[in-house]
């Protein structure tokens, strides 16, 4: 495919693939739990999230959190603490119901009945990138009005999706120099 970078960072340039940085904004988007999952306080409420309804359970067990009901309540209860394994499993299991939750109002606020949010791009940093070398890369602004793809890939976690939704679906839309934002330093939106 034209303009893929293949060996990007030859040269210096320093950057995060778009579909990245994308996920990182859905994810601050998401909002959830501030504190740390290592503090009592952060995986008592991650606990109680996952366990509140037998939809969250089901979910929270999808997600790969497999532990008897017996472990959940001594955990809830403050009898014994997760190990940090089980702690790590209880932090995905978090992130990925909570995408699963708020996907749907989010896509409703990103679309905003096909008026779509306004997105900016900012360009790769070139400072490291000899000057002979070095391309014209300008920040750009665009408006995007189809999210479902990148929104649904985002709740499963699919990163190659997410990957061809933003890249395949979306940057084409900047002209014929798209590629050259396949890797930004930063992508911002707000919904």
């Amino acid at each position: 495919m034209p303009e893929r970078n293949i060996d990007f960072g030859k040269f210096g340039a320093q950057g995060i693939k778009g579909s990245d940085a994308v996920a990182r904004k859905l994810d601050e988007l998401a909002g959830g739990i501030a504190t740390p999952v290592t503090v009592r306080r952060g995986w008592i409420a991650r606990l109680h999230y996952l366990t509140r309804t037998e939809h969250a359970r089901a979910a929270a067990r999808e997600a790969g959190l497999t532990v008897t009901d017996r472990t959940l309540k001594a955990w809830l209860e403050g009898e014994r603490r997760p190990s940090k394994a089980n702690l790590e499993r209880i932090d995905a299991a978090y992130r990925t119901v909570r995408r699963q939750n708020v996907a749907r109002h989010l896509l409703k606020r990103l679309n905003r009945d096909g008026r779509g949010t306004r997105v900016e791009i900012h360009p790769l940093n070139q400072s490291q990138v000899p000057r002979p070398l070095q391309r014209v890369v300008e920040y750009r602004t665009m408006n995007v009005r189809r999210w479902d793809k990148i929104v649904h890939a985002w709740a499963a976690g699919d990163h190659q999706g997410l990957d061809d939704a933003w890249t395949l679906d979306v940057l084409p839309d900047l002209g014929s120099q798209w590629g050259q934002y396949e890797y930004v330093t930063n992508i911002g939106f707000a919904a």
